[in-house]
């Protein structure tokens, strides 16, 4: 390979081995002619996709299969495979989908870690930019911990920020350290133009694996909560009061069960402020979002810690999260 150097080689390493279990997404639309009412395939978009285990299962982005009456899965061999739809977590921008693994002879995607990921750390993005097949694109993790909106408004948090080169197609992709081990799924990118300008997202492995594992499991994600609505943050911020305030309990919730107090409104308009919630997990907890950040890292079942005030009086209370819509 002539006079390569060690870092060009190890790239194209990662390249030649990862690639093949790289997926191309298409996504189509049934349209129905409104004289002949012939019903004829539209396009509708374009995405990546990866294996992520031997028995078939794709990972991609929930954008890209969105709103799909049909989706066709090619693989780096040329073949096309019909796609089963096994289920979709919108809040975290994810969907898992499955071929038949019969005489498939890829191997999945290496699962990889993003617990200890660095910034500048050197990163690669595979996938299908603007419908071209098996595209690599190099950078650096330029920053973490960012947080993004998913098409359900709800935010997706501890999200890898990159400059390796993000374009529409290669949504769904995955985002891969130097040894080619899978730290992120390729999902959104800052641009006036909607190309390439030098900031892309990835949802990050560890979040993934969790996500991925419910819904090959079950068809499902079990959200893991309290049991309890809040306060909304807008009034809280009225109030001068940081932290999250408990506006009511729910019946038959862990928060119930450990004694949590909700507001109360007294006669006069006058309002009893319930539990304020100032830590969670040994985490600070100054508003909502923080709060669903801490908890999105844990499961149904875990037993976490939270601190807060009731009056002028610091508590600590442990419970049990569950699963909550």
């Amino acid at each position: 390979m002539g006079d390569l150097g060690t870092e060009e080689r190890a790239t194209m390493e990662v390249f030649e081995k990862v690639s093949p279990s790289v997926v191309y997404i298409t996504n189509k639309r049934l349209q129905r002619d409104f004289f002949s009412l012939t019903v004829t395939e539209i396009p509708q978009g374009t995405g990546s996709g990866f294996l992520w285990d031997t028995n078939g299962h794709i990972v991609t982005n929930f954008h890209v299969i969105y709103k799909a009456d049909e989706v066709a899965v090619r693989l780096h061999n040329g073949k096309t495979y019909d796609v089963v739809f096994v289920g979709a977590d919108p809040d975290h921008d994810l969907a898992v989908l499955r071929i038949n693994p019969t005489n498939l002879d890829i191997p999945p995607v290496m699962i990889g870690s993003s617990k200890d990921l660095r910034v500048g750390q050197k990163v690669l993005a595979i996938g299908n930019p603007f419908g071209l097949d098996s595209t690599l694109t190099t950078g650096i993790i330029s920053a973490l911990g960012r947080s993004i909106q998913s098409m359900s408004n709800r935010y997706i948090h501890d999200v890898i920020q990159t400059d390796a080169a993000i374009n529409p197609g290669n949504s769904g992709g995955p985002l891969l350290d130097s040894f080619g081990r899978l730290i992120g799924v390729n999902t959104a990118i800052i641009s006036p133009s909607g190309s390439y300008a030098g900031i892309g997202f990835a949802v990050p492995v560890d979040t993934i694996n969790r996500i991925a594992t419910q819904l090959i499991n079950s068809g499902r994600v079990e959200r893991p909560g309290l049991g309890i609505s809040m306060v909304p943050d807008n009034i809280m911020e009225r109030w001068g009061i940081e932290g999250v305030c408990i506006l009511q309990v729910h019946k038959g919730s862990t928060a119930e069960v450990a004694g949590l107090k909700e507001s109360v409104s007294r006669p006069g308009g006058k309002i009893e402020l319930g539990d304020i919630i100032v830590s969670c997990a040994g985490s600070p907890v100054k508003n909502s979002s923080d709060l669903i950040k801490i908890l999105d890292r844990y499961k149904v079942g875990d037993e976490i810690e939270l601190v807060l005030f009731r009056d002028t009086k610091e508590m600590r209370v442990k419970l049990k999260l569950q699963a909550v819509n």
